[in-house]
């Protein structure tokens, strides 16, 4: 009887762990859903536009539907709605696991310059011609892109492990990170040609119109290289968000875990830098978005960040194409209306619970 009361407790445990579990993966699904809808409509919008069932039909049944149709959807529209579903994984995936390492609720590629060294590097590609890895020179503009960005993240990676170093500072050094690397890059702008500025424009604005099948798998093989890594982490980086010194005593190797995280950050931030530019805040808003509807625990906050970062930057494709329209404004503009406000609630949030 008294062995039965002492189980009890574990019962009803395991219980409500399996019931919080099951609650998760709903959510999960449901923004799937939501965001296989947002692609749907995305591909459906533009100057011809098409209801959902065509969008469907042209998808899961081409040979039903017209040339025309199945042109504008495989060729042109596919693409883009792909490639807003990957950058915006990448970006928030890359926003997650550095707020996780650098136990910093204001991270994120592009708020730590990141983003900012990756555009730089391509701007070198394209403007000067120098590639920083001359035995790859046909691929100089993504390889820049993560070497610049690499570099950036190590600099972060390298203060923020100096004692005394708190998360105002790390902030403050990727504000500082931006400003340099924008003014560096404003002066290649200053420098350039009139076929070279306007290529560097694209990158400082942000913009899908670009993407090709080529762009779509590289950044989605990004992805299928990155979450496998941290998915295989996952206890791990869990372990991290309680302290350095509570998870070096639960067998982490916190300086180990913290540099192959960068590493794969710097990739995760620089391949959709170099195809699409820099697109902003997705990083940030992403991981925060997720956090809130699944928790800290990485083998639900993990796909949660992926899906709720590929979900936002599709979304806001959506709304790009129709507040003016026949036009498709620039999603980094978009992205950057929608996480300025959300910024600034982050760091009011934060200031609150400091007083």
């Amino acid at each position: 009887m008294v062995a039965v009361l002492q189980d009890q407790p574990i019962v009803e445990g395991r219980g409500r762990y399996r019931a919080l579990a099951a609650r998760r993966i709903l959510i999960l699904s449901g923004l799937a859903l939501a965001l296989a809808l947002s692609i749907s409509i995305d591909i459906g919008l533009g100057p011809a536009r098409y209801t959902l069932g065509e969008v469907l039909s042209a998808i899961f049944m081409p040979d039903t539907v017209s040339n025309q149709l199945r042109v504008v959807v495989w060729d042109i529209r596919m693409p883009i709605a792909l490639m807003a579903v990957t950058v915006g994984a990448c970006l928030s995936l890359a926003g997650a696991q550095m707020q996780t390492i650098l136990a910093n609720p204001l991270a994120s590629p592009f708020t730590l310059g990141i983003s900012a060294a990756a555009g730089f590097g391509a701007a070198l590609a394209l403007v000067a011609g120098v590639a920083v890895f001359p035995a790859a020179i046909q691929f100089m503009v993504p390889i820049n892109a993560f070497l610049m960005a690499m570099l950036a993240s190590l600099f972060i990676y390298g203060v923020s492990t100096l004692r005394g170093v708190s998360v105002e500072t790390i902030v403050l050094l990727g504000i500082a990170l931006v400003f340099t690397f924008n003014a560096l890059l404003s002066l290649l702008q200053y420098l350039a040609s009139e076929q070279a500025l306007a290529a560097v424009v694209f990158w400082t604005m942000g913009s899908l119109t670009k993407a090709t099948w080529m762009k779509v798998a590289v950044t989605f093989g990004v992805l299928v290289i990155c979450v496998p890594l941290f998915a295989r982490r996952a206890w791990a980086l869990t372990a991290l968000r309680l302290g350095d010194d509570k998870a070096a005593s639960l067998g982490v190797n916190v300086r180990g875990l913290r540099l192959e995280t960068m590493m794969l950050v710097s990739l995760l931030a620089a391949i959709p830098v170099s195809f699409v530019g820099t697109i902003g805040f997705v990083g940030l808003v992403g991981p925060h978005i997720a956090r809130m509807v699944v928790g800290e625990d990485q083998r639900f906050f993990l796909p949660g960040s992926v899906i709720c970062g590929a979900l936002l930057l599709s979304a806001t494709s959506v709304v790009s194409k129709m507040l003016i329209p026949g036009a498709i404004l620039p999603i980094g503009v978009i992205t950057a209306l929608v996480g300025v406000p959300f910024f600034f609630s982050l760091i009011f949030t934060n200031r609150r619970r400091a007083w």
